[in-house]
């Protein structure tokens, strides 16, 4: 990722991670373009096999990620009780890629977990909208860290980093939102 995408994921972040009940239309959204964008930029090398002559042009491999996060950005924008549900499963299974790997046993193992997880968020709305998107931010803040500082071992400090962010996130959304429904 250039820079300049990487400030911009740091500020979605911060504010989906902060204020994502508050704005929960607008999180969905910024959740949903974030989880696109980032499952398009995974599925690039694929797409390019496909379609080699028109995928390999560097227009098309900015343009195809930005396309994946605003076609599940509108759907994410639509149906909350969904989106929660799909915002779990997708968080899930991107957090089993990245740290776990993209073996065949390893993605089935992640998304048995991804689907319970996914009921229980639609089960457990307010806390589950709390906790996915300040789990969205918190993932958007580590891979920025992350790709920002290539030193810092991923290894070592992705899952410290991931829960650390998550955490404080989903206790500033707990305090500051006891009184709205």
């Amino acid at each position: 990722m250039e820079t300049y995408e990487l400030i911009i994921m740091i500020a979605l972040g911060l504010a989906v991670l902060l204020f994502g009940y508050r704005v929960k239309k607008v999180a969905f959204f910024i959740i949903w373009f974030l989880l696109g964008f980032n499952l398009t930029t995974y599925l690039l090398p694929m797409i390019t096999e496909i379609s080699p002559p028109v995928v390999s042009e560097p227009l098309w491999q900015t343009l195809l990620p930005i396309a994946g996060g605003l076609l599940l950005a509108l759907l994410g924008f639509s149906i909350e009780k969904v989106c929660v549900g799909g915002i779990c499963f997708v968080l899930i299974m991107l957090i089993t890629i990245n740290y776990f790997g993209t073996d065949m046993t390893t993605l089935a193992v992640g998304g048995v977990i991804a689907v319970i997880g996914a009921g229980l968020g639609v089960t457990l709305i307010k806390p589950a909208t709390i906790l996915a998107t300040a789990v969205a931010g918190g993932y958007a803040l580590t891979v920025a860290v992350l790709t920002l500082f290539p030193e810092i071992s991923l290894g070592e400090y992705y899952w410290p980093l991931l829960i650390g962010i998550s955490a404080i996130g989903a206790v500033f959304q707990f305090m500051t939102t006891k009184n709205i429904k």
